[in-house]
């Protein structure tokens, strides 16, 4: 569509705007994933940087917004811990071509075809982590190495924490931010146009600077110091198998988050749908853009989407626009980061991987879908346990596990009144299953007419057609009346 003072007066009065609030929403966020990942603070500014100049700026989707995410602090601290800071930029920059040889290969769609239970599994074993990680920064202590050991010693490093000063100014600082969280649904509708986050983290900040509160706050170096270009030094990280192995788990789980996230905001307008293979290939660009610059990885942002989304953006300017905002802010604003606290950001992850966990979503799938339901408690358990790539992989496999069950599962229910017997036979009829399927039809013993009920069922080969076909002949043969429903299932034999 061509630029005319029409569409430039309609972007003013929707998508500048919409920058804004995204804008506002994405500084805490952007500088509290890059704390929690064990970088400066900075860098996960220019990530949303990057996020909303360059992958906002190509095509793929039009209003989700990009920049670093909770759902993969837990591997990009993984990764710094492992490898140093200066190495990240390298991993992330080989992630990002990852993605775009997957996009120019046309793979984005594959991504679709993953599990929803493995995907959501796998974002609840992240959640699971980072409250075990964040918990001890909101506590003002340090965690240990393993994640199901944190997440057990929580409730002793608290009782610990309320014994000193600091540990119970920072506990205060970052329950409060929960509480702010939680509870900012529920104000009046013009107080709710200011971004949660935002108001959290601003009213933390002025608690400890009014009380002089000994909480400890981020430290700033300025935003081209914090720079960390990778040099040649290293590409030799690329000659380790394992470093592969991070760089393939950034660039697939990036690369699932961003499409699933796609999927989601779709859902949420009416404007054009979501490419993508283009998509993959932004998000690609974006991370190797990111990684040249030695900061964070980035995703599609779903808490940043909806935002811009619910704010009225029409077009790709509001996520243009709002990775301007972040970059005058960091050029010229830094400072204003020292008055942020630990505690403050601690809290506002703690609540993200409350949300990444969804303990309601899961409920309601056990109790419409155990099979799913496991799946995704396998995930999580695995991820928690080991890591997050082994845990998706855990994911992967009880997946796989589950389709064969359900590709070879089959069952029969059978209702038996004085007006006759009902027999349904439910899942798929597989020569697998041939066995199990005759066993249970010679336990039945007819009351009265019978009613064959095979419409439940999902598939039915030969052979289970064939078994079908010889009961009910023999019953017919015996005089009792059999019925087929649909009735084009099985012909009588002669």
């Amino acid at each position: 569509m061509p630029w005319n003072s029409a569409r430039v007066r309609a972007v003013l009065r929707t998508d500048l705007p919409a920058s804004i609030t995204v804008f506002l929403v994405a500084v805490p966020l952007c500088v509290g994933v890059s704390v929690a990942s064990g970088a400066p603070a900075e860098l996960g500014l220019v990530t949303g940087i990057v996020g909303g100049l360059v992958a906002g700026a190509l095509p793929g989707s039009s209003l989700q917004v990009s920049g670093p995410a909770a759902g993969l602090t837990v591997l990009v601290h993984s990764a710094v811990t492992a490898y140093g800071l200066p190495a990240l930029g390298m991993v992330v920059l080989t992630a990002g071509l990852v993605q775009v040889l997957l996009a120019v290969l046309r793979l984005g769609r594959w991504f679709r075809a993953v599990s929803a239970a493995v995907v959501e599994g796998m974002l609840t074993g992240i959640g699971i982590v980072l409250i075990a990680s964040q918990s001890y920064v909101l506590l003002d202590r340090k965690a240990g190495g393993e994640a199901l050991s944190n997440l057990v010693g929580i409730p002793a490093a608290a009782v610990r924490a309320v014994d000193t000063v600091a540990g119970g100014a920072s506990l205060a600082v970052g329950a409060g931010v929960v509480a702010v969280l939680v509870l900012w649904k529920y104000v009046p509708r013009r107080l709710a146009l200011l971004p949660g986050p935002l108001v959290a983290v601003v009213l933390a900040a002025a608690a400890v600077r009014l009380l002089d509160l000994p909480v400890a706050t981020v430290r700033v170096d300025g935003l081209l110091d914090t720079l960390q270009p990778p040099g040649v030094e290293q590409l030799a990280l690329l000659l380790r198998p394992e470093v592969w192995g991070t760089v393939l788990a950034f660039a697939l789980i990036a690369s699932a988050e961003s499409l699933f996230s796609a999927s989601a905001v779709d859902h949420m307008h009416a404007g054009p749908r979501t490419a993508y293979n283009r998509e993959l290939l932004a998000q690609g660009v974006g991370n190797a853009v990111a990684g040249a610059l030695g900061a964070l990885p980035m995703t599609a942002v779903i808490v940043r989407s909806a935002a811009n989304v619910q704010a009225g953006a029409r077009t790709k300017a509001a996520r243009i626009l709002h990775g301007v905002w972040l970059l005058l802010f960091a050029l010229v604003l830094p400072g204003l980061l020292d008055l942020v606290p630990l505690a403050a950001l601690a809290g506002l992850l703690v609540h993200a991987g409350g949300k990444l966990i969804a303990p309601r979503a899961r409920w309601r799938l056990w109790r419409s879908d155990r099979s799913e339901a496991l799946v995704l408690l396998a995930t999580a358990i695995g991820i928690v346990t080991t890591n997050l790539l082994e845990g998706v992989a855990i994911g992967l496999v009880a997946a796989l596990a589950k389709t064969a069950w359900d590709v070879t599962h089959i069952r029969l229910h059978v209702e038996q009144s004085a007006a006759g017997t009902l027999v349904r036979v439910h899942g798929n009829a597989t020569f697998v299953k041939l066995p199990t399927l005759v066993d249970r039809l010679e336990d039945v013993t007819p009351t009265g007419p019978v009613e064959l009920d095979l419409s439940a069922l999902t598939h039915l080969d030969a052979a289970c057609r064939q078994a079908l076909t010889a009961w009910a002949d023999q019953h017919r043969r015996r005089g009792v009346a059999v019925t087929v429903t649909p009735e084009h299932e099985l012909v009588e034999s002669t």
